[in-house]
């Protein structure tokens, strides 16, 4: 079995496994792939799976659990890389990417995306370590734009939209990931300054855009003098894109 074969049938059996679903006939209706039960036999050998062909169900074992977060956290933070950097087909372009990134690429995007905990469609991204040492050693300063106090500034992070309407409109008001935000209003309704516009935002829209504090734009500004390798070349790539290059 190819790796990415088996990626595509364990991404499968997450999703299930998110819908409480163990019916292998969810499977076959549901993988991309023409379903062969020899397939399903490799992934069993591999102690991925739990099969009963008595009562056609199959889940995901600890260790098939282990590999498919992997899988799933590679593609929704691509989604979300993509959808909010880049302004592309999230949904294609991940499908590729989540097959040929290293974890630990994967962790420097989540760090470069300030730890986003949904991808575009409102699934849950799964943590990583880098998660995992930022809830150990501080809180997170990537907070909802709705929480910042009158006169705080903050670099948007990611913005959250419930709808590609929603998603198009923050953009054409040039709210998008890296530019600086300054709240100047919490009440009767938010404003906020955006590229020397004043903008009204209601409480659900602010409080899905997610932005960096004062004191971690300082961090992160540090961390893009010290970078290497494709982290920076990220870093590289959005900067330029902000620039309409």
């Amino acid at each position: 079995m190819k790796k990415r074969d088996q990626d595509e049938y364990l991404e499968q059996l997450w999703y299930m496994k998110e819908n409480g679903c163990s019916d292998i006939a969810v499977l076959k209706e549901n993988v991309h792939l023409d379903y062969t039960d020899t397939m399903v036999d490799i992934l069993k050998d591999k102690s991925f799976v739990n099969l009963s062909r008595e009562s056609q169900t199959i889940s995901l074992t600890e260790k098939g659990e282990v590999y498919a977060r992997q899988v799933i956290r590679a593609h929704r933070l691509a989604e979300r890389l993509i959808s909010d950097v880049f302004g592309g087909d999230f949904e294609t372009g991940a499908g590729e990417f989540e097959h040929t990134i290293t974890p630990a690429l994967v962790d420097g995007i989540c760090t470069l995306l300030g730890h986003p905990r949904e991808c575009p469609h409102g699934k849950r991204i799964p943590k990583g370590e880098c998660c995992k040492r930022l809830a150990t050693t501080a809180q997170t300063s990537v907070i909802p734009l709705s929480e910042l106090t009158v006169g705080q500034s903050a670099k948007v992070s990611y913005v959250q939209c419930k709808s590609d309407q929603q998603m198009h409109r923050l953009h054409g008001l040039q709210i998008r990931p890296g530019v600086l935000v300054k709240l100047h209003q919490k009440y009767p309704t938010i404003v906020i300054e955006c590229e020397n516009m004043s903008i009204a935002l209601d409480e659900e829209v602010a409080s899905n855009i997610k932005v960096w504090t004062t004191d971690e734009i300082m961090t992160q500004q540090g961390s893009q003098k010290r970078g290497t390798g494709l982290f920076a070349g990220l870093g590289a790539k959005v900067r330029r894109r902000r620039r309409g290059r």
